[in-house]
Protein backbone atom coordinates (compact mmCIF):
# COMPACT_ATOMS: atom_id res chain seq x y z
CA UNK A 1 0.00 0.00 0.00
CA UNK A 2 0.83 3.67 -0.73
CA UNK A 3 2.64 5.67 2.40
CA UNK A 4 3.16 9.58 2.16
CA UNK A 5 6.30 9.73 3.88
CA UNK A 6 6.46 13.54 4.52
CA UNK A 7 2.70 12.80 6.59
CA UNK A 8 4.27 11.46 10.38
CA UNK A 9 5.45 14.70 11.34
CA UNK A 10 3.68 18.08 11.34
CA UNK A 11 7.41 19.55 10.91
CA UNK A 12 7.85 17.83 7.91
CA UNK A 13 7.58 19.39 4.53
CA UNK A 14 7.01 17.56 1.64
CA UNK A 15 9.28 18.60 -1.75
CA UNK A 16 6.06 20.78 -2.93
CA UNK A 17 6.20 22.52 0.33
CA UNK A 18 3.11 21.27 2.17
CA UNK A 19 2.53 20.53 5.54
CA UNK A 20 0.15 17.39 5.47
CA UNK A 21 -1.00 17.26 8.83
CA UNK A 22 -1.89 20.88 9.00
CA UNK A 23 -3.85 19.88 5.62
CA UNK A 24 -5.64 16.58 7.62
CA UNK A 25 -7.05 19.13 10.28
CA UNK A 26 -8.76 21.29 7.83
CA UNK A 27 -10.34 18.34 6.42
CA UNK A 28 -11.30 17.22 9.60
CA UNK A 29 -13.36 20.86 9.51
CA UNK A 30 -15.14 19.66 6.38
CA UNK A 31 -16.00 16.49 7.82
CA UNK A 32 -17.66 18.03 10.93
CA UNK A 33 -21.54 19.16 11.21
CA UNK A 34 -22.23 22.52 9.18
CA UNK A 35 -21.50 26.20 11.27
CA UNK A 36 -23.08 28.98 10.17
CA UNK A 37 -22.65 32.58 11.15
CA UNK A 38 -24.19 36.19 9.54
CA UNK A 39 -23.56 39.40 10.77
CA UNK A 40 -25.52 43.12 10.54
CA UNK A 41 -24.27 46.16 11.63
CA UNK A 42 -26.29 45.26 15.29
CA UNK A 43 -26.25 41.79 15.48
CA UNK A 44 -24.49 38.86 14.60
CA UNK A 45 -26.22 35.05 14.52
CA UNK A 46 -24.94 31.64 14.70
CA UNK A 47 -26.40 28.67 13.33
CA UNK A 48 -25.29 24.83 13.74
CA UNK A 49 -26.57 21.75 12.83
CA UNK A 50 -26.66 19.00 15.82
CA UNK A 51 -25.86 15.98 14.76
CA UNK A 52 -25.86 12.65 16.94
CA UNK A 53 -23.71 9.18 16.51
CA UNK A 54 -26.43 7.12 16.62
CA UNK A 55 -30.37 7.62 17.31
CA UNK A 56 -29.43 6.41 21.05
CA UNK A 57 -27.26 9.43 21.75
CA UNK A 58 -27.67 12.81 22.47
CA UNK A 59 -25.70 15.38 20.20
CA UNK A 60 -22.85 17.04 20.64
CA UNK A 61 -23.02 20.80 21.50
CA UNK A 62 -21.46 22.85 18.80
CA UNK A 63 -21.96 26.48 20.08
CA UNK A 64 -20.32 28.07 23.48
CA UNK A 65 -20.79 31.45 25.24
CA UNK A 66 -17.40 32.85 26.01
CA UNK A 67 -18.07 36.00 27.45
CA UNK A 68 -21.40 38.36 27.12
CA UNK A 69 -20.00 39.67 24.56
CA UNK A 70 -18.61 36.88 22.18
CA UNK A 71 -19.61 33.63 21.30
CA UNK A 72 -18.19 30.59 19.00
CA UNK A 73 -19.49 27.98 16.82
CA UNK A 74 -17.14 25.10 15.68
CA UNK A 75 -16.98 22.39 13.25
CA UNK A 76 -14.70 19.10 13.83
CA UNK A 77 -13.26 18.15 16.69
CA UNK A 78 -15.41 18.90 19.45
CA UNK A 79 -13.15 17.90 22.14
CA UNK A 80 -10.74 20.44 20.65
CA UNK A 81 -13.04 22.98 20.40
CA UNK A 82 -14.31 22.64 24.20
CA UNK A 83 -10.26 23.30 24.81
CA UNK A 84 -9.55 26.49 22.73
CA UNK A 85 -13.24 27.99 24.19
CA UNK A 86 -11.72 27.60 27.64
CA UNK A 87 -8.96 28.95 26.46
CA UNK A 88 -10.93 32.05 25.04
CA UNK A 89 -12.99 32.40 28.34
CA UNK A 90 -9.50 32.35 30.62
CA UNK A 91 -8.31 35.18 28.12
CA UNK A 92 -11.44 37.12 28.78
CA UNK A 93 -11.69 36.99 32.38
CA UNK A 94 -7.89 37.98 32.42
CA UNK A 95 -8.63 40.91 30.14
CA UNK A 96 -11.77 42.16 32.04
CA UNK A 97 -9.80 41.61 35.25
CA UNK A 98 -6.71 43.86 34.11
CA UNK A 99 -7.87 46.99 32.53
CA UNK A 100 -11.97 46.69 34.07
CA UNK A 101 -13.11 46.19 30.17
CA UNK A 102 -14.43 43.92 27.56
CA UNK A 103 -11.62 41.93 25.39
CA UNK A 104 -11.73 43.67 21.71
CA UNK A 105 -13.37 40.26 19.66
CA UNK A 106 -10.04 41.07 16.85
CA UNK A 107 -7.43 40.97 19.76
CA UNK A 108 -9.38 37.38 21.22
CA UNK A 109 -9.28 36.34 17.27
CA UNK A 110 -5.24 36.90 17.19
CA UNK A 111 -4.38 35.28 20.02
CA UNK A 112 -6.48 31.96 19.20
CA UNK A 113 -4.75 32.10 15.86
CA UNK A 114 -1.06 32.62 17.29
CA UNK A 115 -2.17 29.47 19.58
CA UNK A 116 -2.87 27.50 16.40
CA UNK A 117 0.16 28.29 14.25
CA UNK A 118 2.21 27.14 17.30
CA UNK A 119 0.77 23.67 17.33
CA UNK A 120 2.15 23.85 13.57
CA UNK A 121 5.38 24.21 14.41
CA UNK A 122 6.28 22.09 16.71
CA UNK A 123 7.01 18.45 16.70
CA UNK A 124 5.37 17.49 20.32
CA UNK A 125 1.95 19.01 19.08
CA UNK A 126 -0.63 18.41 16.66
CA UNK A 127 -3.12 21.06 14.98
CA UNK A 128 -6.32 21.60 16.23
CA UNK A 129 -8.61 20.07 14.05
CA UNK A 130 -11.41 22.47 14.14
CA UNK A 131 -12.52 25.37 13.07
CA UNK A 132 -14.18 28.19 14.26
CA UNK A 133 -16.69 30.86 13.77
CA UNK A 134 -15.99 33.90 16.43
CA UNK A 135 -19.11 36.18 16.61
CA UNK A 136 -18.60 39.44 18.87
CA UNK A 137 -19.79 43.11 19.41
CA UNK A 138 -17.22 45.43 20.60
CA UNK A 139 -16.86 49.18 20.46
CA UNK A 140 -16.37 49.05 16.76
CA UNK A 141 -19.23 46.86 15.92
CA UNK A 142 -20.20 43.59 15.52
CA UNK A 143 -17.74 40.99 13.84
CA UNK A 144 -17.78 37.62 12.91
CA UNK A 145 -14.57 35.77 11.91
CA UNK A 146 -13.38 32.48 10.84
CA UNK A 147 -10.46 30.80 12.71
CA UNK A 148 -8.57 27.88 10.68
CA UNK A 149 -6.34 24.87 12.05
CA UNK A 150 -3.40 26.67 9.88
CA UNK A 151 -3.17 29.72 11.98
CA UNK A 152 -5.05 32.42 9.65
CA UNK A 153 -8.34 33.81 10.49
CA UNK A 154 -10.84 36.44 8.12
CA UNK A 155 -13.26 38.00 9.25
CA UNK A 156 -16.53 37.89 7.05
CA UNK A 157 -20.15 38.90 6.61
CA UNK A 158 -21.37 35.27 6.50
CA UNK A 159 -19.95 32.38 6.80
CA UNK A 160 -20.55 28.56 6.88
CA UNK A 161 -17.79 25.86 7.62
CA UNK A 162 -18.36 22.12 7.92
CA UNK A 163 -19.75 19.43 5.60
CA UNK A 164 -22.44 19.78 2.89
CA UNK A 165 -21.44 23.96 4.10
CA UNK A 166 -21.73 24.28 0.61
CA UNK A 167 -25.08 24.91 -0.20
CA UNK A 168 -25.57 26.96 2.47
CA UNK A 169 -22.47 29.13 1.08
CA UNK A 170 -23.98 29.56 -2.33
CA UNK A 171 -27.61 30.65 -0.47
CA UNK A 172 -25.32 33.55 1.84
CA UNK A 173 -23.75 34.28 -1.51
CA UNK A 174 -26.69 35.23 -3.08
CA UNK A 175 -28.09 37.19 0.17
CA UNK A 176 -24.98 39.13 1.91
CA UNK A 177 -25.31 42.51 0.39
CA UNK A 178 -28.60 42.34 2.04
CA UNK A 179 -27.24 41.52 5.39
CA UNK A 180 -25.74 44.56 6.27
CA UNK A 181 -29.28 46.61 6.74
CA UNK A 182 -31.12 43.59 7.93
CA UNK A 183 -32.76 43.34 11.17
CA UNK A 184 -32.22 40.56 14.46
CA UNK A 185 -35.59 38.57 12.71
CA UNK A 186 -34.36 38.56 9.30
CA UNK A 187 -31.04 37.23 10.18
CA UNK A 188 -32.19 34.66 11.84
CA UNK A 189 -34.67 33.70 9.64
CA UNK A 190 -31.59 33.74 7.11
CA UNK A 191 -29.72 31.78 9.44
CA UNK A 192 -32.28 28.92 9.68
CA UNK A 193 -32.77 29.14 6.00
CA UNK A 194 -29.01 28.29 5.22
CA UNK A 195 -28.88 25.72 7.81
CA UNK A 196 -31.89 24.42 6.14
CA UNK A 197 -29.94 24.54 2.89
CA UNK A 198 -27.33 22.17 4.44
CA UNK A 199 -29.25 19.67 4.90
CA UNK A 200 -30.39 18.92 1.79
CA UNK A 201 -33.96 17.65 1.80
CA UNK A 202 -33.80 16.64 5.59
CA UNK A 203 -36.66 18.44 6.99
CA UNK A 204 -35.71 21.39 9.24
CA UNK A 205 -36.55 20.79 13.45
CA UNK A 206 -35.60 22.75 16.32
CA UNK A 207 -33.96 19.71 17.44
CA UNK A 208 -31.66 19.10 14.66
CA UNK A 209 -30.08 23.05 14.66
CA UNK A 210 -28.97 25.59 17.51
CA UNK A 211 -29.13 29.43 17.21
CA UNK A 212 -26.95 32.31 19.23
CA UNK A 213 -27.49 35.76 18.95
CA UNK A 214 -25.32 38.21 20.29
CA UNK A 215 -26.17 42.16 19.28
CA UNK A 216 -26.75 45.78 20.95
CA UNK A 217 -28.31 45.77 24.29
CA UNK A 218 -28.63 41.71 23.86
CA UNK A 219 -25.80 39.96 25.37
CA UNK A 220 -24.70 36.48 23.44
CA UNK A 221 -27.23 33.81 24.42
CA UNK A 222 -28.44 30.49 22.95
CA UNK A 223 -32.30 30.18 21.33
CA UNK A 224 -34.34 28.20 23.54
CA UNK A 225 -35.76 25.36 20.95
CA UNK A 226 -39.45 26.33 21.69
CA UNK A 227 -38.60 29.75 20.00
CA UNK A 228 -36.42 28.19 17.08
CA UNK A 229 -39.34 25.82 16.36
CA UNK A 230 -41.58 28.78 16.32
CA UNK A 231 -39.50 30.62 13.98
CA UNK A 232 -39.02 27.54 11.82
CA UNK A 233 -43.13 27.55 11.52
CA UNK A 234 -43.36 31.21 10.54
CA UNK A 235 -41.04 31.20 7.70
CA UNK A 236 -42.22 27.69 6.58
CA UNK A 237 -45.83 29.09 6.75
CA UNK A 238 -44.92 32.04 4.39
CA UNK A 239 -42.80 29.76 2.24
CA UNK A 240 -46.12 27.86 1.00
CA UNK A 241 -48.36 30.53 0.53
CA UNK A 242 -45.76 31.91 -1.47
CA UNK A 243 -45.49 28.97 -3.32
CA UNK A 244 -49.04 28.80 -4.02
CA UNK A 245 -50.15 31.91 -6.42
CA UNK A 246 -46.89 31.00 -8.35
CA UNK A 247 -48.21 27.34 -9.24
CA UNK A 248 -51.64 29.01 -10.21
CA UNK A 249 -49.72 31.72 -12.23
CA UNK A 250 -47.41 29.02 -14.23
CA UNK A 251 -50.97 26.59 -15.12
CA UNK A 252 -52.57 28.98 -16.78
CA UNK A 253 -49.27 30.35 -18.78
CA UNK A 254 -48.10 26.54 -19.56
CA UNK A 255 -52.01 26.14 -21.52
CA UNK A 256 -51.28 29.32 -23.34
CA UNK A 257 -48.31 28.23 -24.72
CA UNK A 258 -49.32 24.90 -26.23
CA UNK A 259 -50.19 25.18 -29.88
CA UNK A 260 -54.08 25.77 -31.14
CA UNK A 261 -54.04 25.14 -34.78
CA UNK A 262 -53.61 21.47 -35.79
CA UNK A 263 -52.54 22.33 -39.13
CA UNK A 264 -49.95 24.41 -38.14
CA UNK A 265 -48.73 21.96 -35.11
CA UNK A 266 -48.41 19.40 -37.93
CA UNK A 267 -46.56 21.33 -40.33
CA UNK A 268 -44.34 22.48 -37.58
CA UNK A 269 -43.75 18.55 -37.00
CA UNK A 270 -42.50 17.85 -40.71
CA UNK A 271 -40.43 20.77 -40.94
CA UNK A 272 -39.09 19.54 -37.63
CA UNK A 273 -38.48 16.05 -39.25
CA UNK A 274 -36.86 17.42 -42.30
CA UNK A 275 -34.76 19.62 -40.29
CA UNK A 276 -33.48 16.25 -38.24
CA UNK A 277 -33.01 14.03 -41.94
CA UNK A 278 -31.07 16.86 -42.61
CA UNK A 279 -29.06 16.53 -39.61
CA UNK A 280 -28.70 12.61 -40.10
CA UNK A 281 -27.00 12.99 -43.55
CA UNK A 282 -24.74 15.58 -42.41
CA UNK A 283 -22.10 15.43 -39.63
CA UNK A 284 -21.44 13.11 -36.62
CA UNK A 285 -23.17 13.69 -33.42
CA UNK A 286 -20.57 15.45 -31.66
CA UNK A 287 -21.10 18.57 -34.56
CA UNK A 288 -24.25 18.81 -33.38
Amino acid sequence: MFRNQYDTDVTTWSPAGRLFQVEYAMEAVKQGSAAIGLRSKTHVVLACVNKANSELSSHQKKIFKVDNHIGVAIAGLTADGRVLSRYMRSECINYNYTYESPLPVGRLVVQLADKAQVCTQRSWKRPYGVGLLVAGLDESGAHLYYNCPSGNYFEYQAFAIGSRSQAAKTYLERRFENFVGSSREDLIKDALIATRESLQGEKLRSSVCTIAVVGVGEPFHILDQETVQQLIDTFEIVREEEAAPAEEEAQPAAGQDAPTDPGAAAGAADQGGGGAAAVDQGGSPMDI
